[in-house]
């Protein structure tokens, strides 16, 4: 029973992330633990199957974790 009920359970564990081309256009979306390998995968937010072929929104960015641990202790400092 308990495997029925993480079929059905939100991963709250997953992250999105975005490829894109030279120009900044979506070439696809993944939803994984960890980021994909290779070149031109960006984390996001948020997947919205719109951005397609499209330039993606500067909003969708998510900072990296590094730089967001780096600015945590420069503003405790």
């Amino acid at each position: 029973m308990q495997f029925l009920w993480s079929l059905f359970a939100p991963h709250r564990n997953f992250r999105s992330f975005v490829r894109l081309d030279s120009n900044d256009c979506c070439l696809a979306f993944k939803h994984c633990h960890v980021p994909p390998m290779g070149d031109g995968w960006v984390e996001i937010n948020e997947i919205r199957p719109h951005w397609l072929h499209q330039p993606l929104p500067a909003s969708a960015r998510l900072t990296p974790c590094i730089a967001r641990a780096r600015l945590h202790r420069v503003l405790a400092t």
